[in-house]
């Protein structure tokens, strides 16, 4: 297979090993990424929750506590750190984080103090929670939130605003599945009126602004939205905006490494887009490239 420099991943490699909703091991995670002749791939395990209330249900039935994600967290770090130099030849492995928006109050300090503390490559900044309310989790948790906030569109607008607070607070690398308001909201819901424009115009904005790099999502083709995540006016409203792009596959084990890539790619180009930009390593310094589709 001839080297592909687009075939980047800089969002998944979520692994049973360290996350309670994902399976396998994550060696065998970059195994996979290797046979699927990624050039680099980059692992990005959930920042760990630090207050109980936003331990998942399904954590909690299985006796997960704080300190026990802190602990695996812990053991993450030190694990992709060993694996990375491992490869080192056969695959270019970065060792990055998903931060989270709660606590609402602190989360800014607590994703900035893992980053510095164990060193990692990049950041990616994902919105899983609006107002402290999972929006990604169990349907019933997303309902709450709409009720919360008065209505889908009133969710969704406050939705784009946290994403654009978060992009300030915590200047990630990349933002993760910007509308992933879609994986809850049913396939019949309008998510793209001129509220939610105006307000996703924002999230943009800041998103520019910091020079962030969004994530061109697989997952959306797995939770059966049709596309990948974000819809196609999204992509066109960044690209106009001179937004840059890159691929994650946001697996969750071994079986999902590379889900979806080679049609994302068609999906991009489709609506535009010619090239992404990609992180990886080179000399031991993160460099961030362009590459043509």
């Amino acid at each position: 297979m001839l080297p592909e420099p687009w075939r980047v991943s800089l969002h998944g490699g979520h692994s049973g090993e360290f996350c309670e909703h994902a399976t396998g091991r994550l060696r065998e995670v970059l195994e996979a990424a290797a046979a699927a002749g990624y050039q680099t791939f980059g692992v990005t395990e959930h920042a760990p929750r630090s207050e109980f209330r936003f331990v998942y249900d399904s954590e909690k039935d299985k006796g997960f506590t704080v300190e026990r994600l802190q602990r695996d967290f812990e053991a993450y770090a030190e694990a992709v750190r060993e694996l990375s130099e491992q490869f080192a030849g056969r695959l270019v492995v970065l060792r990055g984080f998903e931060a989270e928006v709660v606590p609402a109050q602190g989360y800014r300090e607590e994703m900035r103090g893992h980053h510095q503390r164990f060193g990692f490559d990049y950041m990616v900044g994902s919105v899983h929670y609006v107002d402290e309310i999972s929006i990604d989790s169990e349907k019933a948790e997303f309902e709450r939130a709409t009720e919360a906030c008065g209505g889908l569109e009133a969710l969704a607008v406050r939705y784009y605003e946290t994403v654009a607070a978060m992009v300030a607070a915590l200047r990630p690398d990349v933002v993760g599945h910007l509308d992933l308001l879609r994986k809850n909201a049913g396939p019949d819901s309008s998510l793209d009126t001129p509220k939610i424009r105006r307000a996703a115009d924002v999230a943009l904005a800041a998103v520019r602004e910091r020079a962030c790099i969004l994530d061109l999502n697989t997952g959306g083709y797995r939770k059966g939205l049709g596309t990948p995540y974000p819809a196609p006016w999204l992509v066109k409203r960044a690209s106009e905006m001179g937004i840059p792009f890159c691929f994650g596959d946001d697996s969750h084990g071994p079986a999902q490494v590379g889900a979806g890539i080679d049609k994302a790619r068609q999906y991009l180009l489709e609506n535009g887009v010619g090239a992404v930009t990609v992180l990886t390593r080179d000399e031991g310094e993160i460099v961030r490239r362009v590459v043509s589709l």
